[in-house]
């Protein structure tokens, strides 16, 4: 017994180090048994990863493995973060010259709602000559959608900056295209990344068109606040208060008077770590004859750093919805290049409706003409009796049946001049401008262009490199994978390690109410019992080590089961393998539109050679068919269907010209190469400054036609001169000058 009772004392350990060992060596447990498996090195546990599904971004490794030709590397918009004036909103006011700057508002100059002097040069004897050149010029200066887009660069740096306040709850970027603009569009490959539902997203970044909602962005762990907090406390008390035990205070209510100045500082760090510093100070007097001093100085501090060590550790981790926010910011760019080609495209599918439109009306007045010249004729032959009454009542039924196709044509004519005036203009008050016609100066020519000779696969190439749809959905995989780390990092416990320091001094004068208790009863304190310490003193002795308070601690926090963090790692995880086919599909339908693109350009460069053979045949077969009425071997109604074939080839020629350049346009657009076509400058288009017109190949001059008007506009013209013209909001200023406008069609 005693030599068993000797064995047990040997076996305790002994002292406070084997303690700490033991408990160390139980929260190493703790944390093995809840770490990751990526942590332990336990890869057997899960499925092997097949190839293809293999978390890659880069198209050229995902074509690469199914066995197709690598898709080329995206050509990003350039210049990032393209900014319409000087000003940048990623960046906060700061404290200097001006203290009190970044609790000011923000306040901005109106938006311009008149329109550029551009528009005004270009009326000259109240109509307004306008060429494709001009009227995309005046688009890229006045047009509301791009104005529109043009602010959505400044909304993305106001994110940017506030990502990098800490806070985790971004507004994300519109990047869907605005269609306020009235007219006809050509459709291309639209919407971005992102994954998520496949309904339609009103906004967003990284959604479009037919984009997709990023659900789970912003899951995981929310960083901290890396703009510093710094608070103070000032409070003075006065305060009497009634005493239950006077014997023991001295008095039936003691008096005491309080200052306290606090003040804490507290600032989050991109690495996960938190740190707080406090320091509180007070002043106190009281009548209270138990306290040695009065009045008394009290001084505390406290500096506490803590890190994370699993749960939102690192910079990756805490700074990703900054990264997120310059990647919307590049979608911004993106997003700002596709309207530009959307609504560039958009003004010459207007500029050629109106083209078609004018064309329409001229070749309805040369019918009513014809038709009027063979009534005319017949009716001089019934006066002499060459002419039969019915023949006669059968042209005079095509001359009404051509009056009712010019009416029509004029106010399609009308309606596609207001269209295009809407298109290039801010402001339709101006009665001149209001009732000007607009006289298109261009026509298409039918030299067949670079791309038309071009392979298919050489085109599909060029537009993977370029789109914007595709650019737009490659950045928001990006921001996917930020999501899957946050994500990742929110399945992690809490592990927290902190360290702190603080101190407290005590100073202030002696109390003269002081009193001491002894065998002799109260007695007075004696003058330099407790020997006075300033505030000097005190303050120093925060420092000296005469009264610290510091150590060192960790905190845990293991969520069990973590179903909730497990459902919403796998929601994302499925949402970025749903973007990855979201991508290839867009590939596969850039490819469809450029291929369609280039076999309907062929087409329609066939249907056009055909409409035009068959309108000269039908021409030149009217002018027989009028020789021989003139000799007596037709009849007029042979001579009205030669009249009617002819009018319409000669509609088939103007329609088919227009699809011509219209489609010849929307391949341009769908290989998003409209403003290097064009001549166009990006940058110049996101300040809206444009010091040079573009210059648009492929066109000709008009023909010199007789001019046709609306005959409304002339008599709308001269009742609203009559009216004064409302004054602009702001005086517009003159732009330089550019090149001189193309020659009128006499």
């Amino acid at each position: 017994m005693e030599f068993l009772s000797e064995r047990r004392e040997v076996s305790k350990p002994k002292g406070a180090f084997f303690l700490q060992l033991r408990a160390t060596a139980a929260i190493a447990m703790l944390l093995a048994s809840t770490a990751p498996s990526w942590a332990l090195g336990q890869q057997t546990q899960q499925p092997p990863t097949p190839p293809q599904a293999t978390t890659q971004t880069n198209p050229q490794t995902t074509t690469a493995q199914s066995g197709l030709p690598p898709e080329p590397v995206p050509n990003y918009t350039q210049p990032l973060f393209m900014r319409p004036t000087n000003r940048d909103f990623t960046q906060p006011r700061g404290y200097w010259p001006n203290p009190i700057a970044p609790y000011q508002p923000t306040t901005l100059a109106p938006p311009r709602f008149f329109n550029s002097l551009r528009l005004g040069d270009l009326v000259k004897n109240g109509k307004i000559y306008l060429s494709l050149s001009d009227a995309v010029l005046l688009a890229l200066e006045n047009n509301y959608d791009i104005a529109i887009q043009r602010l959505t660069l400044d909304i993305a740096d106001t994110d940017i900056m506030r990502a990098k306040s800490g806070t985790n709850l971004l507004l994300g970027v519109s990047s869907g295209l605005l269609t306020g603009t009235l007219g006809n569009a050509g459709q291309t490959v639209t919407g971005g990344g992102g994954p998520g539902g496949t309904a339609a997203a009103a906004g967003g970044a990284g959604t479009g068109a037919g984009g997709q909602a990023l659900t789970t962005s912003g899951t995981g762990p929310a960083p901290g606040n890396f703009d510093p907090i710094l608070t103070g406390n000032i409070q003075i008390q006065r305060q009497t208060i009634p005493q239950s035990t006077p014997a023991f205070a001295g008095a039936l209510a003691l008096s005491q008077n309080t200052n306290q100045y606090n003040f804490n500082y507290a600032q989050d760090f991109i690495t996960g770590t938190n740190l707080k510093v406090g320091f509180n100070n007070s002043y106190t007097t009281t009548g209270n004859v138990f306290s040695a001093y009065s009045p008394q100085l009290q001084s505390t501090f406290n500096a506490q750093l803590t890190q994370h060590l699993l749960y939102g550790f690192g910079w990756g981790v805490n700074g990703r919805f900054i990264v997120q926010a310059k990647n919307d910011r590049r979608i911004a760019d993106s997003a700002f290049r596709q309207q530009l080609l959307y609504t560039v495209n958009q003004i010459e599918n207007i500029y050629w409706g109106l083209v078609s439109a004018y064309e329409d009306l001229q070749a309805k007045n040369r019918a009513l003409q014809q038709s009027s010249q063979l009534l005319s004729d017949d009716r001089k032959q019934l006066e002499i009796g060459t002419m039969a009454p019915l023949d006669v009542v059968s042209a005079n039924s095509a001359v009404e049946v051509d009056k009712q196709a010019v009416i029509a044509s004029q106010s399609n004519l009308e309606y596609q001049q207001l269209i295009m005036k809407q298109a290039i203009a801010r402001s339709l008050e101006d009665p001149t401008l209001a009732n000007a016609p607009v006289i298109p100066t261009d026509r298409i020519s039918l030299i067949e262009m670079p791309e038309e000779r071009r392979s298919a696969d050489d085109l599909v190439r060029q537009a993977d490199a370029n789109s914007p749809a595709i650019e737009q959905s490659i950045l928001a995989i990006k921001n996917d994978e930020i999501t899957l780390k946050g994500a990742r990092s929110g399945l992690l416990p809490t592990v927290d390690v902190y360290a702190f320091y603080g101190a407290s001094a005590l100073g202030g004068s002696q109390n003269p109410n002081c009193i001491n208790f002894g065998v002799s009863g109260e007695t007075p304190c004696p003058p330099g019992q407790y020997p006075s310490v300033g505030y000097g003193s005190t303050f120093s002795n925060l420092f000296n080590s005469s009264g610290p308070d510091k150590g060192v601690g960790f905190n845990i926090s293991v969520p069990i089961r973590n179903r909730f963090a497990q459902s919403v790692q796998e929601r994302s995880e499925l949402e970025y393998r749903q973007a990855q086919m979201r991508l290839q599909q867009l590939y596969v339908q850039t490819r469809m539109n450029v291929v369609n693109a280039q076999f309907a350009l062929t087409n329609d460069r066939a249907s056009v050679q055909s409409a035009i053979a068959t309108r000269d045949y039908d021409r030149q077969s009217l002018d027989a068919e009028l020789k021989k009425l003139h000799l007596g071997a037709s009849t007029t109604a042979l001579v009205l269907q030669q009249q009617r074939a002819l009018a319409t080839a000669e509609s088939s020629v103007i329609s088919s010209t227009a699809k011509y350049a219209i489609d010849r346009a929307a391949l341009g657009q769908i290989l998003a190469a409209t403003l290097d076509r064009l001549g166009i400058s990006i940058t110049e288009a996101a300040t809206g400054n444009i010091s040079q017109a573009p210059v648009i190949p492929g066109l000709e001059p008009a023909k010199a036609l007789p001019e046709v008007t609306v005959p409304a506009q002339p008599q709308n013209l001269q009742q609203q001169e009559k009216q004064p013209v409302p004054e602009p909001q702001n005086a517009p200023e003159r732009p330089q000058p550019t090149q001189p406008p193309p020659q009128q069609p006499q």
